[in-house]
């Protein structure tokens, strides 16, 4: 099939009771891509794939971009490492900033995945970051091609090391902006793809009147992500992404 297409596996931030927590999985020319990985990715990828009809498990992943390390963005990395390594028997591909991959392995995921036990009563083995991820580099002035994704990033306005993404494939480009405060020049930046995704939520994070004032030829292509559960979203302007429904970019 033609195009890039992509399903909101999840569409609520941190402390949602309704909806997983925000993350995309992107496909062109058969291919996927997921943007973010948080628990419990496989159980996400299922009942969104079941939703849209369509196959979607980690096997199938050409790789994971990550945007920054909160958990709720980060938290399924143990366990999709953990099934690449004992299940597909290969390394799960991982691309993510160096500001934001520097902390990955002593900051996120040593405490439970630095040892394994070959047997009982064996010595724990070793293990480091490479045995269960091959990671390549995003980069801010140049960017990185993964099967028919080709990949940009810059840095947002956020608590920790965040990127925001375009991701472009077969014609088409898909803009995300991660986590992030109002940032005009964010918004220019991500304006050059076809189709812009947005984060909004409260703290340091875009306020939904900063984008629903936005001009009416932009927020028509934009749509919502990461809300809170409260958020209205009959009532907004900007279409909101429903989580396990398949859009064409």
């Amino acid at each position: 099939m033609n195009g890039l297409r992509f399903i909101p596996l999840g569409v609520g931030d941190a402390f949602s009771a309704r909806w997983y927590s925000s993350c995309l999985a992107l496909e062109a020319d058969g291919a996927w891509l997921l943007v973010d990985c948080p628990h419990p990715i496989r159980k996400m990828m299922r009942e969104a794939g079941a939703t849209a009809g369509v196959d979607l498990d980690v096997d199938r992943l050409l790789g994971v971009v990550v945007t920054h390390l909160h958990a709720d963005h980060a938290s399924g990395l143990e366990g999709l490492g953990y099934f690449s390594h004992f299940a597909l028997r290969r390394p799960a591909t991982l691309l993510a900033h160096p500001d934001v991959a520097r902390r990955l392995w002593e900051g996120h995921l040593a405490a439970g995945m630095e040892q394994l036990l070959p047997a009982v009563g064996a010595s724990p083995r070793p293990m480091a970051q490479d045995d269960y991820f091959a990671w390549t580099p995003l980069d801010v002035d140049r960017p990185v091609t993964l099967g028919p994704f080709r990949i940009e990033c810059r840095p947002t306005i956020h608590h920790i090391p965040t990127t925001a993404l375009r991701i472009a494939a077969v014609g088409r480009s898909l803009g995300y902006s991660a986590d992030t405060a109002f940032d005009p020049t964010l918004i220019e930046w991500l304006a050059a793809a076809d189709l812009i995704v947005h984060e909004t939520n409260l703290g340091v994070h875009t306020p939904y009147a900063d984008l629903a004032a936005l001009p009416a030829a932009l927020r028509a292509r934009m749509r919502l992500i990461h809300y809170p559960d409260g958020f209205d979203r009959a009532a907004s302007v900007i279409e909101p992404l429903e989580q396990g429904r398949r859009y064409e970019v």
